[in-house]
C-alpha cells in the first residue's frame, strides 16, 4: 500500500523477516557521552536468525520480483564474508531457489570456510571464488559466464547486484521508514539524526527516500566502510535515479539530500585496528550490543568520534540502525582472543 495522494505504491514483497524490529536506547552510553543527547539503535540485527540484518528487507522485494519473472536460479556477488551473499544463500533454500555465488577472496578462505561463508555452503549456495584483483578486473565477464552457464543448464537465472543496491532494493529501507515514523511518535523522536554504515549504498538510498515519502524529518548520514565519499554520494544517487525510472516515480530524487561521513575505512574493507576492536568489546558490556568489525562497527566508531566533535550537536535524537553482520566475527576469533586477553 502506499501514502493517500503520494503518487506511488509498494510493488510485491515476500514476507521474509521477523518485522517489526525494536528501536531501543542506549541510556548507560548515552549518560557516558555527557552531551544530553539520546543515542538510539533501530535493531535490524533481529530481523531473523541466519538471515539477520539489513539485506533481508531488500531481498523481499528483490527476490518477489525474481519470482514474479519465472527465476528458479539466483547469481549475485559480494565478498567471501558478504552478509548479502549468506542472506541470499539461506533464502534461497527457503524458497527452494538455486543460489550460485561469485565471491571474491582467497583460496585458503575456503579450505576451511568460517563464518558467512560457511552458512552459504551449509544451505547449499553454489560458489566461485576468485582473487581480489581477479575479480575486479574480470568482473564483468564472470557475471555472464554465469548467467549463461545457467542458462545453458535449462534454469531461469536472475541477476542481484552486490548487496540487492538497485532500484529495486531501495523498497526494503522506503519501508523500513514506515516503522521508524511509529517508532519516533511511540519515543517522542523528532527531527533526529539517523546513521548507517554503507557498503554498497542501498540501505542508505532507501532511507534517504523513505525520510521523504514517510515525512520523518530526519537527517540522514552514511558512514562509508569501503571506497570514498565521492564514490557513495554517486552511487546512492544512481540507485535512486534507477528506483525512479524503474517504477516511473514522480520525486525529484535529483534534489534530495545525500549525506557521507567519510574517514573511517581505516586500512581497508574488512580489516579493522585494535582501538576498533576494543571498542567494540567495550559496546558488548556496556549495552549488550554486539557490533561487527567490518559494517557497524566502523560505522558506529565513525558515529561517536562526530558526536564527539560536534557533529549531531543540533538534534537531541540519534538513531543507528544496526544492520546486523554478527556473523562476520568468525573471523576475526584469534583477535579478539588477544583483545580480550591482553
Amino acid at each position: 500500500m502506499g501514502l493517500p495522494g503520494a503518487g506511488w505504491e509498494y510493488p510485491e514483497r515476500l514476507s521474509l523477516a521477523c518485522l517489526p524490529t525494536p528501536l531501543v536506547e542506549l541510556q548507560r552510553l548515552g549518560e557516558s557521552l555527557g552531551t544530553g543527547q539520546r543515542v538510539w539503535v533501530k535493531r535490524d540485527d533481529l530481523t531473523g536468525c541466519a538471515i539477520s540484518g539489513n539485506k533481508v528487507r531488500k531481498l523481499e522485494f528483490t527476490l518477489a520480483d525474481a519470482i514474479r519473472q519465472g527465476a528458479d536460479t539466483i547469481i549475485t556477488c559480494g565478498g567471501v564474508q558478504s552478509n548479502h551473499c549468506r542472506a541470499t544463500a539461506v533464502l534461497g533454500a527457503q524458497l527452494g531457489l538455486k543460489v550460485h555465488l561469485i565471491l571474491r577472496g582467497m583460496p585458503e578462505e575456503l579450505a576451511i570456510p568460517s563464518g558467512n561463508v560457511l552458512l552459504d555452503l551449509l544451505c547449499g549456495a553454489t560458489v566461485e571464488l576468485h582473487p581480489p584483483q581477479e575479480y575486479t578486473r574480470r568482473f564483468r565477464s564472470l557475471a555472464k559466464s554465469a548467467m549463461a552457464a545457467a542458462k545453458a543448464d535449462g534454469r531461469k537465472p536472475y541477476w542481484i547486484t552486490t548487496g540487492a543496491s538497485d532500484g529495486v532494493g531501495v523498497w526494503g529501507y522506503v519501508r523500513a521508514c514506515d516503522e521508524l515514523q511509529q517508532d519516533f511518535a511511540r519515543h517522542g523522536i523528532e527531527a533526529p539524526h539517523i546513521v548507517c554504515a554503507s557498503g554498497s549504498g542501498g540501505t542508505q538510498a532507501g532511507l534517504v527516500a523513505g525520510n521523504v515519502l514517510h515525512g520523518l524529518g530526519a537527517v540522514i548520514s552514511g558512514i562509508n566502510v569501503c571506497d570514498d565519499e565521492a564514490y557513495f554520494l554517486k552511487k546512492i544517487r544512481s540507485d535512486l535515479l534507477a528506483w525512479k525510472q524503474q517504477y516511473e516515480l514522480p520525486f525529484p530524487v535529483e534534489e534530495w539530500d545525500v549525506r557521507v561521513i567519510d574517514g573511517y575505512v581505516g586500512e581497508g574493507y574488512a580489516k579493522a585496528s585494535e582501538e576498533l576492536l576494543a571498542l567494540l568489546v567495550d559496546m558488548a558490556r556496556m549495552e549488550g550490543l554486539v557490533l561487527d568489525p567490518v559494517y557497524t562497527g566502523k560505522a558506529f566508531y565513525g558515529l561517536l568520534n562526530e558526536i564527539a566533535r560536534g557533529r549531531f550537536a543540533d538534534t537531541r535524537d540519534i538513531v543507528f540502525i544496526h544492520t546486523g553482520g554478527i556473523f562476520g566475527w568468525q573471523p576475526f576469533a584469534s583477535r579478539l582472543a588477544a583483545v580480550l586477553h591482553g
